[in-house]
């Protein structure tokens, strides 16, 4: 780009001074004809020339010189936001650190983001149930399995006004286990969010994480309120199929089912079975959370969750027992403190209480089970923590972090748990044991992560053991 092009752009434009300054460019003469334009940016500080006190009007420009010159002239006032020139020249304006918030918004109102992860995980199952009467009677069973898949979203958010946007996210899961190209594509979010007052409100399909998500990792149909500056408070209620217990939940069919599988059982048997069983319905859930900053190292959460009660079965425990079975309303309490130690390093534990455990939930005809005899160890509390070390940020090629999280949770506490193991323990064991993993960015956009995975069960551990490993990789491409 010329520089002659600079000049009459800024004559186009109206720059102006009040006074012209004193030539500060050795090689415009003042007979030169640029030389009054070149004498207003001067003395507008649009333009600055070269060390050597010249301005070399016949040279070319480089991108970035005119950015600079585009910047200077925006901050003068020479130029709206919503300039041609402060279009053309948006990325290098970004990295210059001029934000256009006019031009953002006049920029297309739909924006479409996404990603593409690769995944690949490795089961390891480890079923022991002794008979205390004769050790060569009991149940043990070992499996193994694995999954591999490529999951793409796409993200897609759109302005409806200053104040309110629109979100969507589309799902496709390509399954690479088999040639058999077996996928599906789910619409699996839409909600509006936006602002009345000092209260944000999101309202539709949507996912959020209620504090660390130890207890809570949600994808549903639900209002959400955040509010609060000090004191930030989250309100939220809505229908979430993950949190619905079925008897395929209760019982952890995914691990029981390979072990039994392993040991000769008819897998034909037990897919029919879980057809019948896994009905799978969605249950309604609300609650609050409420997140404090003590200092600006130490902060804390609290937290409350209540489940309506819903059936269990499908007609199948009916069926058997000629007996109906439900689920009894649960009420779960949590809190938990943070501390960060550097920018680098923090940790944070939470304590957990539910108001019932797993088997008072249950409700035979509409009666309890009574008391629990002292031989079955089944809980109604729990807790669990995480140490983090910095963390991979996408943008930043090289950037690496890692964790380490620990769970001694009963099924009590557990609606849909941020733990990636969790949907493989039987919901009615809860789980114990601990989770490391890391992240690293390759190159800019390119996320790869590792983690390990060594789960039990925690309630009813004196009467048998169950035990899940995994080892869980991915690749994740952003775009």
């Amino acid at each position: 780009m010329k520089k002659s092009l600079v000049l009459a752009m800024a004559m186009a434009l109206g720059v102006s001074a009040t006074a012209f300054a004193a030539n500060p460019f050795s090689d415009v003469p003042a007979g030169h004809w640029a030389y009054a334009s070149v004498a207003k940016l001067a003395a507008a500080g649009i333009i600055d020339g070269y060390p050597d006190g010249t301005f070399k009007g016949d040279n070319l420009m480089t991108r970035y010189e005119m950015a600079q010159i585009v910047a200077k002239a925006y901050a003068k006032g020479a130029i709206g936001a919503d300039d041609k020139l402060m279009a053309e020249f948006a990325d290098e304006l970004d990295n210059l650190g001029v934000r256009v918030a006019k031009l953002e918004k006049k920029a297309d109102n739909v924006k479409i983001t996404g990603e593409a992860r690769f995944g690949y995980k490795d089961f390891d199952a480890d079923l022991t149930v002794p008979n205390f009467y004769d050790e060569n009677e009991g149940l043990y069973a070992k499996a193994k399995d694995h999954s591999a898949e490529l999951r793409t979203r796409l993200y897609l958010s759109g302005a409806i006004n200053d104040d309110w946007t629109y979100g969507a996210m589309i799902q496709n899961t390509q399954y690479l286990d088999t040639n058999a190209q077996e996928s599906d594509t789910k619409f699996r979010r839409a909600f509006v969010n936006g602002k009345m007052g000092e209260v944000e409100l999101t309202a539709g399909r949507q996912a959020f994480t209620i504090g660390e998500g130890y207890v809570a990792d949600l994808t549903g149909d639900a209002i959400k309120v955040d509010f609060g500056n000090k004191l930030k408070t989250t309100l939220f209620a809505g229908r979430f199929d993950s949190v619905a217990y079925d008897t395929s939940a209760l019982l952890g069919i995914t691990g029981v089912g390979a072990a039994l599988d392993y040991i000769g059982a008819d897998q034909d048997e037990i897919d029919s079975t879980l057809a019948v069983v896994a009905s799978n319905k969605k249950t309604t859930l609300y609650g609050a959370n409420f997140a404090y900053d003590f200092t600006d190292k130490l902060y804390g959460n609290a937290g409350f969750y209540a489940r309506e009660g819903h059936d269990i079965g499908n007609g199948w425990i009916e069926f058997v027992t000629g007996s109906t079975v439900k689920m009894a309303e649960q009420k779960i309490y949590t809190a938990g403190l943070g501390y960060k130690f550097d920018k680098n390093f923090k940790l944070y534990g939470e304590y957990q209480k539910a108001d019932k455990s797993m088997l008072e939930a249950i409700k035979i005809d509409g009666e309890g089970v009574g008391d629990v005899p002292p031989i079955i160890d089944i809980g109604d509390d729990g807790w669990a923590a995480t140490l983090y070390y910095k963390g991979a940020n996408p943008a930043d090629k090289g950037s690496w972090g890692a964790y380490a999280s620990y769970y001694d949770q009963s099924g009590a506490v557990l609606l849909d748990s941020i733990c990636e193991l969790e949907d493989n323990m039987p919901a009615i064991l809860g789980m114990k044991g601990y989770e490391i993993g890391t992240s690293y960015t390759f190159a800019k956009n390119v996320v790869g992560r590792l983690a390990y995975y060594d789960l039990e069960n925690k309630d009813l551990s004196n009467l048998g053991k169950y035990e899940q490993k995994m080892i869980w990789s991915t690749v994740t491409f952003n775009f």
